[in-house]
């Protein structure tokens, strides 16, 4: 441990350049560039908001809170852990060159990838600001402030910890199994489905659907999420439960990561 310590302090240097250039790459000959952060979210809520709200006629069980920003936290969030997931899963193949040519402790690359979503994440959490205060503006959401807005980390440290669990189990298997990508790209979408980003769990009457919900543990941390925003109340079993689920997948993660690293250079 103190080994591994020692090592991440010797190369953290090296981490923020890998987070910058994975920022930068992203929006590479983007005329609006890191612009799109912000812009991407609040397009897709107002299309969902749309299609959901308008044409579907969802509404809620709680008519105080405007529908739009329900939509816009559980998309954030499950963006940040597609997005963050998908970038360690191709984090090593896609650094090949540089894992032949320079010794990089290897988990530093899905790390990277990781942070550098959170930190694209972190700046998107300016629209649900702006949003919530266009809603409280024009009367129609009263913004509970509580207490309970300074638990709003735990949720967020609890969907980083799952990423980099998630990310780290990816990364090693994408290297031996190239189509794992397109597997993943399927779970995600059952997580997305499971994770009442456009629909309400309050909403669901049979016991055995809502247990596979909370199962999730991307639905803990969106809906622990947005107890901490709306003042609801945080369901300490269900933070409880994601975080534990976290904890699993992480040393799992770092257990397969650590056994197969010395193979990466043999199969990218």
């Amino acid at each position: 441990m103190n080994q591994l310590v020692r090592n991440f302090k010797k190369y953290r240097y090296l981490l923020g350049e890998l987070v910058r250039k994975n920022i930068k790459l992203r929006y590479r000959r983007s005329y609006l560039g890191i612009l799109w952060t912000l812009i991407e979210p609040l397009l897709t809520m107002i299309v969902l908001t749309i299609v959901f709200e308008e044409m579907l006629g969802r509404t809620g069980n709680d008519p105080n809170i405007p529908f739009p920003v329900y939509v816009l936290t559980g998309r954030l969030l499950y963006s940040a852990f597609s997005g963050s997931t998908n970038a360690a899963m191709r984090s090593i193949r896609s650094n090949s060159g540089m894992i032949k040519k320079v010794y990089v402790p290897k988990y530093m690359y899905p790390l990277s990838g990781i942070i550098s979503n959170f930190v694209i994440f972190l700046i998107s959490l300016i629209v649900l600001v702006a949003v919530i205060f266009f809603f409280v503006f024009m009367g129609s959401y009263k913004a509970p402030v509580t207490w309970e807005l300074l638990l709003i980390l735990l949720p967020l440290l609890n969907l980083f910890l799952l990423s980099v669990g998630v990310g780290l189990i990816l990364s090693t298997l994408c290297v031996f199994f190239r189509d794992i990508e397109y597997l993943w790209s399927v779970i995600l979408m059952l997580v997305m489905y499971c994770s009442a980003i456009f629909y309400y769990a309050s909403e669901i009457d049979n016991k055995t659907t809502l247990m596979l919900l909370k199962a999730n543990p991307v639905f803990g941390v969106i809906d622990n999420f947005r107890r901490c925003l709306f003042g609801q109340g945080v369901d300490y079993k269900l933070m409880l439960f994601s975080f534990g689920i976290s904890f699993v997948v992480l040393l799992i993660g770092l257990l397969i990561f650590y056994r197969k690293q010395d193979d990466f250079i043999l199969n990218i």
